[in-house]
Formats: C-alpha cells, sequence, structure tokens
C-alpha cells in the first residue's frame, strides 16, 4: 500500500464513510493516476479538467457517474492533500431532469409472472411492495419484516440512514400473505430468504 492509499483510508475511515465508498473512491483516484502515468500528488487542476472530459467523451459515462469521479478526487486533494479545490475550475456537470417511466399496474404484474424461479419472483414481489433498494434488500434481517403491521424497518440504508417502509395494502399490490406463501413454498432451498422473511410470516394456512 503506497503511502497516499494509507492516508486517503486512514481519512475516508475516519469520516467513517461506508466501505463502498472508501472501495469506490479509491479505486476512482487510482483511475486518474493511471491516465497519466504520475502521482496524484502531482497532478493539478488542468489535469483533473481533462479527465473529466473523457469521462464524458471517450467513456461515455452519465452526468451522474461523473459527479461521482469528481467527489472522489475533490475528497483527495481537499482532505487526504489539504489543497484547495475550486469549483469555478472544476464545475459538476449539469445533471438533466428527465421523469421516470412508471408501469402501469398490469405491467408489474407481467413482469413479476415473468420470472419463473420462485425465489426471482419473490424478490421482484418484494421490491415492488416495499420500494426498497436492491442492496436494502439484500439485507434485510428476520427483526427488520413485520407482515402483520405491513411494516419494513431499514436498518443502515443510504448514507446510513434507518427508516420504515409500509408494504402496499391494497390487494391489487402484492398483498403480504401472497409473499409469504410464496417464501414458504421455497424457504427450505433459499437460505436468503429463510433468514430475511419467514418467521415474520403472518399464518394465511386457514
Amino acid at each position: 500500500m503506497t503511502h497516499l492509499r494509507k492516508m486517503m483510508l486512514e481519512e475516508l475511515q475516519r469520516r467513517n464513510y461506508a466501505e463502498n465508498t472508501i472501495r469506490s473512491y479509491i479505486r476512482i483516484v487510482e483511475d486518474f493516476s493511471r491516465r497519466f502515468h504520475r502521482s496524484p500528488e502531482s497532478l493539478g487542476p488542468e489535469h483533473i479538467r481533462e479527465y473529466q472530459s473523457e469521462l464524458f467523451t471517450n467513456r461515455k459515462y452519465r452526468a451522474t457517474t461523473v459527479t461521482g469521479y469528481l467527489a472522489a478526487l475533490r475528497f483527495f486533494y481537499t482532505k487526504t492533500l489539504k489543497r484547495a479545490w475550486s469549483t469555478a475550475e472544476t464545475p459538476y456537470p449539469k445533471r438533466p431532469l428527465s421523469l421516470p417511466t412508471i408501469l402501469s399496474q398490469e405491467e408489474v404484474a407481467q413482469l413479476i409472472d415473468a420470472a419463473r424461479p420462485p425465489l426471482h419472483r419473490t424478490l421482484l414481489m418484494t421490491l415492488y411492495a416495499t420500494g426498497l433498494r436492491r442492496a436494502e434488500l439484500a439485507r434485510l434481517k428476520v427483526t427488520d419484516i413485520d407482515s402483520r403491521r405491513m411494516v419494513v424497518q431499514v436498518q443502515g440504508g443510504k448514507g446510513r440512514q434507518d427508516r420504515l417502509w409500509a408494504m402496499a395494502h391494497k390487494r391489487s399490490y402484492v398483498p403480504g400473505k401472497v409473499m409469504c406463501r410464496e417464501l414458504r413454498s421455497i424457504s427450505k432451498r433459499h437460505r436468503l430468504l429463510r433468514i430475511a422473511f419467514m418467521s415474520r410470516c403472518v399464518d394465511d394456512s386457514a
């Protein structure tokens, strides 16, 4: 591990950044250094501008991705090297505002029905019913699910924030009993779902 990498890692850890963010920031600074075949300590604003331009023109990255790259470089220069950062010289790209594509209830039902493996179908149903992010769904625990109250508690979500998600209540919106029935049918084959859901499913055998 180089001295600069160690310094940056320590600064990220001191500020309690998430592990994914730490890995991403370090990877980006290493990519920036490889692009110019020099230590990032010897690179300046003119190199950052050239690098930013190439992210758009050559790699065809979106504005949100380029913003993440700049955030990593800004952290490195301001927190690790203790240098000034000029937003005038290195502006963040404008993000285009566009409306999301919203599927109808019928389209959502077709999407879920198209997933043949019970595991995939149940994951899609859970994502739709709760609105969870993919990583949040993967980290769910038994104690996070309360199908009687139709509530999911997200612990350590984006920004390391806890929050409650209310599952849909109408039968047309993937009711909890249907989800639990699916989960019971595959609980012996799939460890993820057995850990995450089974003890909190309501008894709908009657």
